[in-house]
């Protein structure tokens, strides 16, 4: 099974939505992993509430905030857009989805960004499918 790491700066809000969607819709294609380059002391509180309501998982009770440096060895290393030079990650394919940070916006920025890291998360599902 393939494993995908989703990156962001502090993985409390993005990455950790990308890590929640992929083991939710495309486990039975690739393992998900999130972590941030800095870390913070706890997930975004809008995006664990609208993950609840959207999708009914809970991020808080099944992922935390991690480094890059817990990350296991990874094929797949999706960074969310983040502006920042991420440090170099061996893998085998490497994207970057160049999305917002929701943070600190009203829910109707964060529903675009979960809807937009669901159609690709797909789109990546379906990818890794083909390349089997």
């Amino acid at each position: 099974m393939r494993k995908v790491a989703f990156i962001c700066v502090h993985n409390s809000c993005r990455s950790q939505i990308a890590e929640a969607l992929g083991k939710r819709l495309a486990s039975d294609v690739f393992e998900s992993y999130s972590a941030g380059t800095v870390q913070k002391s706890r997930i975004n509180p809008d995006a664990v509430r609208l993950m609840k309501q959207l999708y009914g998982i809970d991020m808080e009770q099944n992922q935390r905030p991690k480094l890059l440096a817990e990350l296991p060895p990874v094929d797949v290393v999706v960074t969310m857009g983040c502006n920042v030079e991420c440090p170099y990650l061996p893998c085998r394919r490497r994207e970057d989805w160049g999305l917002p940070d929701p943070t600190g916006k009203d829910d109707a920025e964060f529903l675009t960004v979960i809807r937009t890291i669901e159609a690709k998360i797909a789109e990546l599902a379906e990818s890794l499918r083909q390349d089997s």
